[in-house]
């Protein structure tokens, strides 16, 4: 269910237009599912405090209605800056308006659950890291240049470790968690291989399709703050480099011992990540040129 209808085409899938802020109509066609996997994400930081309220209470209204169990895919913001690993005992203490919203929607939804109005769970992933991934994130902006053999200008220290989380090892968790009742009323830690660094990270990409070491510049802190004052994207950006001033990491261990989920090895992941990652790269240089 997407609002344009729009969508893979694979067998099996039926695809639907649906304002998913519309309760009755998700429930509508909500009924008989098991699972609602709630996958959303308004288009930009600057819509999440309009757009995220309305659109989390609705799909949560309809997992009451329908019975059919909500698993919302969520991420690390809610913890806010923190001195050891994230695990599941790691209590939500949000920094900014963006994991306020987060801890708000889980908290919201485990209230339901504890009332026996709804079954919930939720996924939590570190920044992502895959070859079906768009050009979203972070790790695959920096990739865009370094690929071709450009620098990359990074928001904050390239050398923090931090995980990063395949896309595949988030859906293999998804599925998991809504079909095994043991997972229902907490929230997990996708499994994620060893933190590496933004510099280690960059290098085994280019490593893997023949490149050295990639070439960083660090964009200075007060250049950020500067631009944030004017530019409300990056004002959104300077609230969450706290994940890349310290080690941030996620510790999935737990998740792992209670549903036996392995992360896809490092190794396998960059290298389908790089070669998907430079067509596309390179595919975007020949457009601009022409």
């Amino acid at each position: 269910m997407t609002r344009s209808g729009t969508g893979p085409t694979v067998a099996g899938i039926e695809r639907v237009a649906l304002d998913a802020t519309d309760a009755a109509a998700l429930a509508a066609v909500s009924q008989g599912a098991s699972v609602i996997y709630n996958c959303a994400n308004p288009g930009s930081y600057m819509q999440w405090r309009e757009q995220w309220p309305p659109l989390a209470a609705a799909i949560l209204e309809a997992a009451r209605r329908s019975g059919a169990v909500l698993v919302t895919m969520s991420n690390l913001y809610g913890y806010g800056p923190v001195t050891q690993p994230i695990t599941r005992d790691t209590p939500l203490k949000p920094s900014d308006h963006k994991g306020e919203l987060r801890a708000g929607m889980w908290l919201d939804a485990l209230a339901a659950h504890e009332a026996g109005e709804a079954r919930v769970t939720e996924a939590r992933a570190s920044d992502y890291i895959g070859p079906t991934l768009g050009s979203a994130g972070l790790i695959s902006l920096f990739a865009g240049s370094t690929l071709v053999g450009k620098p990359a200008y990074v928001f904050s220290s390239p050398d923090v470790p931090h995980t990063w989380t395949a896309v595949e090892d988030v859906a293999h968790t998804l599925a998991v968690l809504g079909r095994t009742e043991a997972a229902w009323g907490s929230a997990w830690l996708v499994p994620s291989n060893a933190p590496r660094t933004v510099r280690e990270a960059l290098t085994d990409l280019n490593a893997a399709v023949g490149l050295g070491a990639p070439a960083l510049r660090r964009v200075p802190r007060w250049v950020m703050r500067a631009g944030g004052a004017v530019v409300p994207l990056l004002r959104e950006v300077n609230g969450v480099l706290y994940q890349f001033d310290e080690p941030f990491i996620a510790d999935g261990h737990e998740t792992t011992e209670a549903f036996g989920l392995q992360p896809t090895p490092w190794p396998e992941i960059v290298a389908a990540t790089a070669t998907a990652w430079l067509e596309r790269a390179r595919a975007g240089r020949s457009r601009r040129e022409t």
